[in-house]
């Protein structure tokens, strides 16, 4: 059974292997903002999960390499383009891709990013190919759904919690799950475990997005590695913010809505006035023990798989460390 570390050290090796072939591709200014999207680095989370998920059920970790790199190069896809939309200049305190280059560039990039995670895919070696498959194509189009939701939310002021849920499900979890699943086929897993592992995903995966949201607002900025309270600004429906709607006194909520509503702003004091009501309603130990909650059902479905319990431990660190991350 291999460690979290030993699985990073060798899916790092093909990456770099891979990234040093799309260097060298030509025309160069398609390529090289390709390189420099792996260059910048990340937590490898998804990638890890599916050969941590095919380890699971016993499966050869090589025989799953593609196919993580695959989901890696979609994920990183999926940040360049959401970068282009929110307007962001920083990731991973580098440039962000259109910063650096200019956003023809980096939609196109982003463009080939997600026909490379295929062809990444299609080198899987594994009798469920065609599910694979599948399951990606599915997901890669839910991942579409919730980022457009996400951005339809952010001038609509009757968002519910249950719509902002839906909507990182969408957006966030459901890769997560596929990795892990993805993983699962290729390891030869039982269907009943395969789906198991999934909606442990699925609730890990929101659990992750609401430390996300967390994270965004009260992160050490060096450490998250982008400029915090992005959120706010631009009138994200994160939990906390749909939280504190619900939880406001008439006066708060008032004030709110007026940083809400307003279009001509310095961002400094509209994160400062937020926050400030966050911290008088308690938004954020309510988000911690939301996050916590999600968290915990997580760990039910992974209960629920016919493994012995020394071989989800490495699963069971990685989900706890997701939990416990600055960044």
């Amino acid at each position: 059974m291999y460690t979290l570390k030993s699985l990073q050290t060798a899916f790092d090796s093909l990456l770099e292997k891979e990234a040093a072939l799309i260097a060298g591709s030509q025309p160069a200014n398609l390529y090289l903002p390709i390189q420099y999207t792996f260059d910048m680095g990340g937590k490898r989370l998804r990638p890890i999960m599916v050969l941590m998920a095919c380890d699971l059920f016993g499966g050869k970790i090589e025989d799953a390499m593609y196919a993580a790199l695959g989901i890696e190069t979609f994920h990183n896809f999926t940040l360049l383009h959401d970068d282009i939309m929110d307007r962001a200049s920083l990731r991973r305190n580098r440039k962000t891709v259109h910063e650096k280059y200019n956003e023809n560039i980096a939609i196109l990039s982003g463009d080939a990013m997600s026909n490379l995670a295929y062809q990444y895919l299609l080198k899987t070696e594994s009798p469920a190919l065609r599910e694979i498959l599948i399951l990606f194509a599915k997901t890669a189009t839910e991942v579409c759904e919730g980022q457009q939701f996400d951005m339809d939310y952010e001038n609509n002021l009757s968002v519910s919690i249950d719509d902002y849920l839906k909507m990182i499900r969408l957006k966030t979890a459901v890769l997560i799950a596929c990795s892990l699943k993805t993983g699962a086929f290729i390891g030869h897993a039982s269907p009943q475990d395969a789906d198991h592992l999934y909606e442990f995903g699925i609730q890990l995966g929101l659990a992750f997005q609401l430390k996300d949201d967390l994270l965004d607002v009260y992160a050490d900025q060096d450490k998250f590695g982008k400029k915090t309270g992005g959120d706010i600004v631009s009138n994200k429906k994160t939990f906390l913010l749909l939280k504190a709607l619900e939880l406001a006194s008439p006066e708060q909520k008032k004030e709110i809505l007026h940083w809400m509503t307003a279009t001509d702003f310095n961002p400094d004091e509209k994160v400062a006035a937020v926050k400030k009501i966050y911290s008088e309603i308690n938004i954020r130990q309510i988000t911690v023990e939301t996050m916590d909650g999600y968290h915990r059902k997580a760990l039910g479905k992974l209960e629920r798989i016919a493994i012995g319990a020394n071989r989800k431990e490495e699963l069971l660190a990685l989900a706890k460390r997701m939990m416990n991350r600055e960044k």
